[in-house]
């Protein structure tokens, strides 16, 4: 039974899904032959290692009509009962290699893409844009572009070439994020582990939650987070390893004059500034991240439609069999307050 058969649907709060991406040709066609491109290309087939890019190909293309089609897209989100998506480009769109022009075309390119493609239909898609990392000066004017498309925010990796995100270039971002109240989602493309990772599909299944976990600690421990108290950051993968194991943070925080530095509390505090997605695939893993960052911090998330990302993912909550009210607040109760126009 969809969201939209059960009687009371129109009553309830709306199932959100936070974690869901649009493919965007005309960014792939605009880069085509640019300087920079076959290098990254090269270093991404490293990273991935042959065998993952061999079923990588053939998986895209199969999804490519729930990628790109909106009518396909709702048909989808109607069989999962999910009655809002937030959607943000793929992340293979970064480019953080690219030269500041064609930088520029990109995140244009990705703002006016994704709102066209939500404006199919306003009442159930919402989106994100980019913003090129690679160039920090040019971070705010993309977030304002995106928001001025009527996107909801931005969508960033969790580093980009020789910068992590407590690089003090970012403070205008996070200064403008959070005085917009623009959400910046955190989706990790691409681990620096490189060809340690290239075999077994670990450049994504390791790869990921450990480029998360980085990210985030770089936020806490930088006093990202102090600074930006109006900051709405929100994790895919429900934020990596780093909610599992942040025991290991605060006590280095604690024990160790450099760990505890730059941060005014232990780091386990801020995870009840940040958001995450639901995506962990485990019932308890889900249930742990409740816990630690609280039941208004966690939002359903399913990477649709890609396979690392789960065909049922109110089935997936269901499974950490949650408190009632937890269960309704991570189903759409909190992306409806963190996505709220104002």
């Amino acid at each position: 039974m969809t969201a939209h058969a059960h009687p009371h649907a129109k009553a309830a709060v709306p199932t959100v899904d936070v974690h869901a991406h649009v493919l965007i040709p005309e960014i792939e066609a605009l880069v085509e032959g640019a300087p920079g491109l076959a290098e990254a290309r090269t270093l991404d087939a490293r990273r991935n290692g042959p065998t993952a890019l061999a079923v990588s190909g053939p998986m895209v293309r199969d999804r490519l009509p729930r990628l790109t089609d909106p009518a396909v897209r709702l048909a989808a989100m109607d069989a999962q009962g999910v009655d809002i998506q937030l959607v943000s480009p793929s992340p293979s769109h970064y480019h953080y290699w690219a030269d500041e022009e064609t930088a520029e075309k990109v995140y244009r390119t990705a703002n006016e893409a994704t709102a066209a493609h939500c404006s199919a239909a306003p009442d159930r898609l919402r989106g994100l844009g980019l913003v090129p990392l690679q160039h920090p000066d040019r971070t705010v004017e993309a977030l304002d572009h995106a928001l001025a498309q009527g996107l909801a925010g931005v969508e960033i990796s969790s580093h980009a070439p020789g910068r992590e995100l407590s690089d003090p270039a970012y403070e205008p971002l996070w200064s403008r994020a959070g005085e917009t109240g623009a959400v910046v989602f955190l989706h990790p493309f691409g681990c620096t582990l490189d060809e340690r990772l290239d075999r077994w599909y670990l450049s994504n299944t390791v790869g990921q939650p450990a480029e998360n976990a980085v990210a985030l600690s770089h936020l806490i421990f930088s006093g990202v987070l102090d600074r930006h108290p109006g900051l709405k950051v929100l994790a895919a993968h429900g934020g990596g390893y780093l909610p599992t194991h942040v025991g290991r943070s605060d006590h280095a925080w604690s024990t160790r004059s450099d760990a505890g530095a730059s941060c005014a509390r232990p780091p386990s505090s801020y995870l009840r500034r940040l958001y995450f997605d639901s995506l962990v695939h485990d019932p308890h893993i889900l249930r742990e991240l409740v816990r630690v960052a609280g039941g208004d911090r966690v939002l359903l998330g399913s990477d649709f439609p890609f396979d690392m990302g789960t065909e049922d993912p109110v089935g997936a909550l269901r499974a950490a069999r949650l408190p009632a009210a937890d269960f309704e607040a991570v189903r759409g109760g909190n992306a409806a307050a963190l996505l709220r126009k104002d």
